[in-house]
């Protein structure tokens, strides 16, 4: 402590020693300690009073020309940085804030910086307590090599003197690595401030201000290198050609105050400062005058006024608001209280709180964000603006700000101190403000300025504005010339005259209209903008106040040079005796990021010289200020020379043109006496330059195509610019701001990957500066990336990139240096990036990025496209590239009424299409850039950013508000076949996957792989465990019973238990062979049943129903079971029923006593009357068996027995009726070879023992319910427990209850019975440890969510993880494999989709694909169980590694459709593989694969090898496109994820005429043109293709069964037959805008003509649309002929409806019917394609050329979008007959399920199916087929078979006929596989 005096010392002591006890508090500490100092005589060490920063003080400030001044931006914040840098630099000394005590015995430097320096004496000399400073910050470690340390030392507000010394001794990258955050090392900081979890950027995908793309591993912002280079592998020449960092200037003398040159500005260390000697040296000169937008004076003020209100501020503040230093205060005033912000702002800074400026006080939510963000506890505002907010805060019903005080500083009056000059002394912080500003992203982020940034910018821009030449009286003296001291000669110091409309609260506004002004003492006139907008006010005001310096912004200065230009004489004559004059301005400065050459001359000729100014070019001058970081001016001309400094070529060599340079030498060398200057030719060294940089404004005319490639090609510069430019069109003008702001160090990079770019390249700026702030407000890591970046350079021969020096600021601008000079081309976000590809002479392809600036792409459609409000432009990164997408506003698109509660207006859609598709075509034509999409809304309906009080489109907004689909657009146009490169195509793209190429090059690929089969345990004998009889003895059921009825005649075999748990009365075997016998008998003699008859049985879940079904089957009955109608659906369920009695001719229908009294209900009874007669069905008498006579006897005695005919293999003792989601009838014959082979494997599988009953609950008529029902209790000698699924609804517990009771260990659910007993009930009150095996069913690819949902909320009843069991159950057999006691959890695998879709199984995982997809496994097979995964079409064994269908050989499969005369069905049952020909196998339809896994196992967790099989869905709903195979229902997650109005379950993709339908279910009905992108782009970028249409139903109108499935068919069949009710429908693919391939060329050529962007180039397949030839249906068949429908379909709407255009090709393959149609998939479901199939159908005659077939749309249906009558094209219409129609076909009505529109006898549709080879057809029909969404009615088309008027090939003849109408009925899903 060697400077203090040991007095002082002592004192010091006690008074920590105080604090520590508590005596006293923390501000009476900081109070005394200030008084002790100041005693002391330490008034003027700001750096001891508490938590100051030092800043520069009078000694230290740069006098002369220092030798480098930069070093203040470098020097790191070590303890002897001071000295390290040299110590004329500025100092950058800090005082931490909070210490711990340390010996007092420390070595001290004798450097005064050294009493500050972390561990010096005055560091350490404080108490351990934590202080309340200016960021609320605990200690923690900040080791910070700030380079802005002159800026803004914010982060090192926590010192950890350990960490800190010696720092400077570290090697340079370990300083780089540990250096922490501008401001907050981590958010931990925080202890006490709200702002932990304050993170603005969090949000959206683009959030944040992290803005530039990460895509490749080197981020410049992450502070890490760019990925290594081997070492042979040497940076590309080009990597070592960059542009070092442009060398700071200097200010070439002192800042001297303008109102008296003898005091140098660098006696103060801050603006308080400054003020108050304004306030006592210029007391009565104005301030501010401030103008309404009339022009009228409503405020003025002068100095000494200012300066006392000020410190009236600051006394009320520092006595009446316990705020400590540093605290942060709230400023919220208008615009218009200039003087009011200005005197708080003031008071602020004297008081040494932190101001917080807020602006849009209507922003309630920001404003709250910001004041809890910034922890500001006080607002200041004036009366009427709090008068204001109380009125908005009550009619919005929001609460008052919490913890905020409110003050009205107009109410303080002024301040008057005692005695004269007794003011306080200064105790001002670090931080003088925080600005916030929204990043381009919409984000709100503060930044932080220092009082000693505020300084040097000021500093600079006084040097620039003084140094400007004057525009007054002629004089040959250069007023430039300076005395030996660096006075200026010629003349005093002067003040100037500000003139703004700039708002003043933020920004460049602030920092000229209020900073600058006390700074210099200027006088600022501030008018509100809206003056601007009178013609003449303001070149009025301009000449009344006679400004030397204006600030303006282009908007508001392009409306009064153009009113000037409209009509000189209303500025001319505004005030009678006062003519224009601009003389007096010598700066015109323009707040722009981009300078707007053509206007700036208009400006200057047109405006400034015409109204008198002699030096009008020079005059305006574009400043480049940074918005979003503090408002700084970072470039503008200025006349400080130094430039040669800055180390690059101040003169651009143009090569062989040398002409213009020429011309630009003599420029300089002429004199020009005009403006009171004369040259001093070879006097001086600067002169030259010096009157070049005045006379040159600097504009490059620049090659158009160059710059797309990022390269710099000057085509002119100078004068030359404005003769080249009208003639060359492919250039464009740039204009340069100037040099670099002194002291400022610039480089340009690469934005993508941090390296330095090369000299003419388009480049990020990053640029260093004591003028910049230090960082962002609470956000460390983006201060971190944004306020530090690190630029890196490749050194010759070195492959690890090296960082620069110093760190920069990244400005997000991008632009380039020539000659020194800045020339800009705009934001980063405004640049939109698109991907070229082009193939070379040698075949090399080759891509690379072409990029296109937002602004060029505005002027082109503005001046292009009539009727735009307003426009914008942003890319999207979808599937990997990035996609232009353009969104204009245009009164075309406002549906607002025309008069004043009229109507509103209709859109008209062909205007809204044509203006879409001209903006395409500019945009084409003038740039070559391929627009993906535009958008339109009505105007100013866009998001708006505020720039300078203005509101323009904020393009990233637009980009957060689309991705999310929230623009409010009307209009969507898409052109995807341009824009879209990236599209996959399969290895076959006609014949699929599945084709014998695409099949080989998967077997090439994998081989040499196994073959995908399992092995099989036959299980020849079942033993039953009470009798150890061999149970395959028995033949049939019945024989069981009698079995049971002889050995345990007297135990219970049924039983049925009631929703509360209630046992009813038991059965016992004896008994149940009665009540059988009863039934039996009643059916035999009074039904009148004879053997072979068919029954339906129509029973709630009940004893009756079991007792019917043996009864029935005792009688060799063939039993129906199906459930009871339900009476809300009866519309389905009546139809089905009435076509299954017709179909299988039914003698009776049982019934119990609830069935009966439900058909005897009059709505039912009534429906089934009325719809029997029109379907000309007979109703067959229903019986009620609940009662039957009762018989003390059992079958054998009465001689009920079986005939051993009806155990013959084939003969149907049971049918089981499956229905589809689409109420589509399956039906499948049950022998009792089967019924005994499926019960075998259910009871051998799951480990089943008399001991533990059984339980029958839901879908007891089918499946695994029927047999647990009816069957397995029988066949292993058990009680049977039945609950009604009635009752397990209303209450679900009662199951669980029941499980639980009679400890039940396998049992059967579905998951939609789980899903609602657990929306329905707790999972607890019973314990489930006794269920090993709970089997839910599924029949297709199992739900992953299931097993977690049923673990989590069964958890508590003790339910083990195991026993939840997935079970894979086909129609065909009801457990094709089973997880049941595999003793593990489910196997989960992530796919990846891009293999999936060529066929392919390739294991990811989520971490390295995000898209991947999850499955769980299906299980192993059960016993007497072989599967095999077999390729569909060669029916060779797939290998591992890929998939293939399911074929099954089991016990348990059923043996046939039943009725079914289809040869296909029969195939089915009949798969035989090329490997093993001996085995039969039943083929599912379903695909999937089969897959090892080891898992440990057992107590001793040995590992067991297991194969488990993944189904992965039905073959017959996949679809391709591209020769590419695509399961809809993952397409379908991605779309009803990707937006929030899309309902769950709510969207059906499916292909229709080769086009790619996707239908979607919302929620809203408004805007739905701006969910489309999203949709689209969802699909696009997680699934590889471009969907065609997009149509939207309202919710509710989506098709959904009972069980909530999606009924696929029923969509498909609803939009063939056009009966869909949709409430919009929106073309996505536009292929009419190509030219069509001509009539006879083959699909592949024509496809490629077609969807080629290239106008037809053939070579690019990647545009293409094209569906494959093979229907995805078409599991067994070879390549069919249709789904290519893709190819040549345009949706273009003509007069309200889409066309199909169809495709004539010859193909040479045809296929009988059996193979050709594509019908059924293979368990019958119809195909998602098989209207693909039928609609893309060529045809097969050399008809005309092919023309748009009209199809009628719905009557009354909305049709808003209508995407087609441009104004800008004509279409021909051809007629709809132009086309021969052989064969015409009525469609049947899709309300009947189950039966072939020709009624019972017809032929079944066909299924696809394998085919012969050899067989081929002369030439297929044509069929004529109804559009998507036309107009014209049914009743027109020839509906005669072989009517028509042009006959062709193949009429009239009876094969084709069938094969014809068959196809066509399956396509409209009217056939039903088993239905004969």
């Amino acid at each position: 402590m060697a400077g203090l005096s040991p007095e002082l010392q002592g004192r010091l002591k006690d008074l920590d020693r105080e604090l520590e006890e508590g005596d006293i508090t923390q501000k009476g500490y900081q109070k005394r300690r200030t008084q002790l100092m100041s005693h002391y005589g330490f008034d003027d060490m700001p750096g001891l009073k508490m938590g100051g920063l030092r800043i520069h003080s009078p000694d230290d400030s740069y006098q002369g020309p220092v030798e480098d001044h930069h070093a203040v931006s470098l020097a790191a914040l070590s303890a002897n940085s001071s000295g390290a840098r040299g110590s004329d630099s500025l100092r950058s000394t800090t005082e931490p804030n909070e210490y711990r005590p340390q010996p007092p015995h420390t070595n001290v430097e004798s450097h005064p910086a050294s009493l500050l320096a972390p561990g010096g004496p005055m560091a350490e000399h404080r108490p351990a307590l934590r202080q309340h400073d200016s960021l609320f910050l605990s200690t923690g470690p900040a080791n910070d090599a700030s380079t802005r340390t002159g800026t803004m030392v914010s982060g090192d507000y926590a010192f950890n003197p350990e960490q800190h010394l010696g720092y400077a001794d570290q090697p340079q990258q370990n300083l780089y690595d540990s250096r922490s955050g501008t401001l907050l090392d981590s958010q931990a900081y925080f202890s006490d401030f709200a702002g932990q979890s304050y993170d603005p950027a969090n949000t959206g995908e683009y959030g944040g201000p992290q803005r530039y793309s990460l895509s490749d591993a080197f981020s410049p912002t992450a502070a890490m290198a760019p990925p290594m280079l081997t070492a042979n592998d040497l940076p590309p020449p080009d990597a070592l050609q960059f542009q070092m960092p442009l060398e700071p200037r200097e200010v070439p003398f002192a800042i001297h105050d303008p109102h008296d040159e003898n005091t140098p500005m660098s006696n103060f260390d801050n603006i308080a400062a400054v003020l108050r000697h304004r306030g006592r040296t210029t007391a009565k000169l104005p301030a501010y005058w401030v103008l309404d937008s009339k022009g009228k004076e409503i405020a003025s003020i002068t100095w000494d006024k200012l300066a006392m209100r000020a410190e009236k501020v600051a006394q009320v503040i520092r006595d009446k608001s316990s705020l400590y230093r540093g605290d942060r205060v709230a400023l919220i005033y208008r615009d218009a209280e200039i003087i009011d912000f200005a005197i708080a702002l003031m008071g602020c800074f004297i008081a040494g709180v932190v101001a917080v400026p807020i602006n849009e006080l209507q922003d309630y939510q920001k404003l709250n964000l910001i004041l809890t963000s910034t922890q500001a506890h006080l607002a200041l505002t004036t009366d009427n603006n709090l008068k204001t907010f109380q009125r908005d805060i009550t009619a919005q019903k929001l609460t008052w700000p919490k913890g905020v005080e409110w003050w009205k500083t107009n109410e303080f009056g002024s301040y008057h101190p005692k005695r004269k000059d007794d003011v306080p002394p200064l105790s001002v912080p670090d931080l003088a403000y925080i600005e916030f500003s929204r990043a381009p992203t919409g984000d709100l982020r503060g930044v932080v300025l220092s009082h000693r940034t505020i300084m040097h910018q000021l500093a600079c821009l006084s040097a620039i504005i003084s140094t400007a030449p004057g525009s007054g009286p002629a004089d040959t003296f250069n007023r430039n010339l300076r005395d030996k001291n660096g006075r200026l000669i010629g003349g005093g110091a002067s003040s100037e005259i500000l003139l703004s409309y700039l708002d003043a609260r933020q920004g460049i506004g602030m920092i000229l209209g209020v900073l600058m002004t006390v700074y210099g003492g200027h006088t600022t006139v501030w008018l509100e903008n809206k003056a601007v907008d009178v013609p003449g006010l303001y070149a009025h005001l301009i000449t009344k106040y006679k400004p030397t310096v204006m600030i303006a912004d282009y908007p508001g200065l392009k409306r009064a040079a153009y009113n000037y230009q409209a009509d000189p004489m209303a500025t001319r004559n505004f005030k009678k005796g006062m003519d224009p004059n601009f003389q007096t301005v010598k700066l015109c400065l323009v707040d722009t990021l981009t300078v707007d050459r053509e206007f700036n001359e208009l400006l200057a000729d047109r405006w400034f010289r015409p109204l008198r100014n002699t030096r009008a070019t020079e005059v305006v001058a574009p400043m480049l200020c940074l918005p979003e970081h503090g408002g700084m001016v970072i470039s503008v001309r200025d006349w400080l020379g130094g430039e040669e400094r800055m180390g690059c070529p101040l003169k651009l060599d143009l090569g062989s043109d040398s002409s213009p340079e020429d011309e630009k030498e003599k420029e300089e060398e002429k004199p020009t006496p005009s403006d009171g200057f004369s040259t001093l030719l070879g006097q001086g060294t600067t002169t030259t330059k010096e009157e070049r940089a005045k006379t040159e404004l600097g504009e490059v005319l620049l090659d158009r195509e160059a710059l797309k490639t990022n390269e710099v090609l000057v085509v002119a510069v100078g004068d030359e610019v404005n003769k080249r430019a009208a003639s060359e069109p492919g250039t464009i003008r740039i204009g340069a701001f100037g040099y670099p702001i002194p002291d400022a160090t610039l480089a340009v990079v690469d934005p993508e990957n941090g390296l330095l770019a090369s000299p003419h390249t388009v480049g990020e700026i990053w640029i260093d500066s004591p003028s910049l702030s230090g960082g962002f407000w609470a956000l460390p890591k983006h201060t971190e990336q944004i306020f530090h970046a690190r630029p890196y350079k490749f050194e010759p021969g070195d492959p690890t990139p090296t960082p620069v020096e110093p760190e920069f600021l990244r400005t997000g601008l991008l632009g380039t240096i020539i000659e020194g000079k800045i020339f800009v081309l705009g934001l980063y976000e405004d640049r939109i990036r698109q991907k070229v590809e082009w193939v070379e002479d040698g075949g090399l392809e080759s891509a690379e990025h072409r990029y296109f600036f937002v602004q060029h792409i505005v002027v082109s459609i503005m001046k292009n496209v009539p009727k735009i409000f307003d426009c914008s432009a942003f890319d999207v990164f979808v599937n990997e590239e990035h996609l232009p997408v353009v969104v204009l506003e245009s009164q075309a698109a406002s549906t607002a009424p025309a008069a004043n509660g009229g109507p509103p207006r209709q859109l008209d859609t062909a205007l809204l299409d044509s203006l879409g598709e001209r903006c395409m075509d500019v945009l084409m034509q003038e740039h070559n850039l391929r627009v993906y999409c535009v958008m339109i809304t009505a105007p100013n309906a866009l998001p708006r950013v505020l720039k300078n009080g203005r509101r323009e489109i904020g393009n990233m907004l637009c980009r957060r508000e689309f991705d999310l689909g929230n623009l409010p657009c009307v209009h969507v146009k898409f052109a995807v076949e341009h824009a879209v490169l990236n599209l996959p195509v399969g290895i076959d793209p006609v014949g699929g996957i599945w084709s014998p190429m695409a099949s080989g090059s998967r077997e090439d690929l994998l081989s040499p792989a196994d073959k995908q089969y399992s092995g099989i345990d036959r299980r020849e004998v079942v033993i039953d465990d009470r009798t150890s009889t061999p149970l395959n003895n028995f033949s049939s059921i019945t024989d069981l019973i009698q079995w049971r009825v002889a050995r345990q005649g007297e135990e219970l075999s049924f039983c049925t238990i009631d929703g509360r748990g209630k046992e009813g009365k038991g059965v016992t075997w004896k008994k149940f062979d009665m009540k059988v016998a009863a039934v039996a008998v009643y059916l035999k003699n009074k039904v009148k049943l004879r053997t072979g008859d068919h029954v339906v049985l129509m029973y709630t879940h009940s004893e009756d129903f079991v007792f019917a079904v043996h009864a029935c089957i005792n009688l060799g009955v063939v039993v129906i079971p199906i459930p009871p109608m339900d009476q809300n659906r009866l519309s389905e369920d009546v139809p089905a029923f009435l076509h299954l009695v017709s179909d299988y001719r039914v003698r009776a229908v049982l019934v119990n006593q609830d069935v009966d009294h439900l058909l005897k209900m009059k709505p039912v009874a009534q429906h089934v009357k009325q719809t029997a007669q029109v379907l000309k069905v007979t109703i067959p008498a229903v019986y009620n068996t609940s009662k039957p006579p009762k018989q003390n006897s059992g079958l054998r005695d009465l001689g009920i027995t079986m005939d051993p005919a009806w155990v013959q293999s084939g003969y149907p003792v049971v049918i089981w009726t499956y229905w589809t989601p689409d109420q589509r009838r399956l039906a499948v014959q049950l022998g009792h070879d089967t019924i005994l082979g499926m019960c075998k494997v259910q009871k051998e599988t799951c480990q089943m023992t008399s001991s533990r009953p059984v339980l029958g609950c839901v879908r007891s008529t089918t499946g695994l319910g029927f047999i647990h029902t009816c069957l397995m209790g029988i066949y292993i000698g058990t009680p049977t427990y039945l609950l009604s699924p009635v009752e397990f609804a209303q209450n679900p517990a009662s199951l669980f209850l029941i499980l639980s009771r009679y400890k039940i260990k396998d049992t059967y659910a579905t998951p939609q019975m789980l899903d609602h007993a657990m929306n329905m009930m707790p999972g607890k009150g019973f314990t489930m440890h006794e269920l090993k095996n709970m089997m839910i069913s599924a029949d297709a690819r199992p739900r992953v969510d299931v097993f977690q949902k049923v673990r989590m909320h069964f958890a508590a009843t003790g339910l083990d993880r195991t026993a939840i069991n997935t079970v894979y159950s086909h129609v065909l057999n009801p457990m094709v494999a089973s997880r049941s006691y595999m003793c593990i959890e489910p196997i989960e695998l992530w796919l990846d989709p891009k293999a999936l879709r060529r066929g392919l199984v390739y294991v990811t995982d989520q971490e390295r694909d995000p898209k991947a997809l999850l499955i769980q496994d299906s299980g192993m097979v059960p016993v007497s169980t072989q599967i095999a995964i077999v390729n569909p079409e060669s029916r060779g064994l797939c290998s591992e590694g890929e998939f293939g269908e399911i074929w099954v050989d089991s016990e348990a499969c059923v043996k046939g459709f039943y009725g079914s005369k289809d040869v296909f069905d029969a195939e089915r049952f009949d798969g035989r593989t090329l490997e093993d020909p001996s085995i039969r196998y039943v083929r599912t339809g379903d695909l999937g694969f089969l897959h090892s896994v080891r898992r440990p196992i057992g107590p001793g967790g040995a590992l067991v090898d297991m194969q488990v099989l993944f189904v992965l869905g039905n073959i017959g709903e996949t679809f391709e496109v591209h020769g590419l195979s695509h399961f809809p229902m993952d397409i379908e997650a991605s779309v009803e994820r990707c937006h929030r109005n899309i309902l769950a379950g709510g969207c059906a993709i499916f292909q229709a005429g080769g086009l790619v339908v996707v239908l979607v279910e919302v929620a809203r009905k408004a805007y739905l043109a701006s969910i489309v992108p999203v949709i689209v782009n969802a699909i696009l970028n997680e699934h590889q293709i471009v969907v065609d249409i997009v149509a939207f139903v309202n919710k509710g109108d989506f098709p959904r069964s009972r069980l909530g499935e999606k009924q696929r068919g029923k969509i498909l069949a609803g939009w063939v037959s056009r009966k869909l009710r949709t409430m919009a429908q929106f073309s996505i693919k536009d292929n009419a805008r190509e030219p069509l391939g001509p009539p006879g060329t083959s699909s592949g050529e024509q496809s490629s003509g077609q969807g080629g962007g290239g106008g037809g180039i053939a070579d690019e397949p990647h545009r293409v649309s094209m569906g494959s030839f093979r229907s995805a249906s078409g599991g067994g068949g070879g390549p069919l002929p249709g789904a290519h429908g893709g190819t040549t379909s345009s949706l273009r709407n003509v007069e309200r409806a889409p066309q199909i255009l169809e495709e004539q090709y010859q193909y040479q393959q045809q296929q009988q019917h059996q193979g050709g149609a594509g019908g059924m998939g293979y368990d019958g479901s119809m195909t998602m394609t098989t209207a693909t199939t039928m609609m893309g159908q060529p045809n097969l005659l050399p008809a005309p050329t092919p023309g748009p077939i009209e199809m009628p749309a719905d009557d009354g249906d909305f049709r808003p979008f209508d995407n087609d009558q441009t104004p800008t094209r004509s279409y021909t219409q051809q007629p709809a007959t132009a086309t021969a129609l052989p064969h015409g076909f009525a469609l049947p009505d899709f309300d009947r399920f189950g039966d072939v529109a020709g009624g019972v006898d017809g032929p079944p549709p066909p299924a696809v199916g394998p085919k012969p080879a050899t067989a081929t057809v002369a030439a297929a029909p044509q069929i004529r087929l109804p559009g998507v969404d036309g107009r014209e009615s049914l009743d027109d088309w020839d509906l005669r078979p072989g009517g028509g008027d042009g006959g062709g090939a193949g009429r009239g003849n009876g094969e084709e006929d069938d094969w014809t109408r068959d196809a066509y009925m399956s396509m409209n899903l009217a056939g039903t596989l088993g239905g004969k």
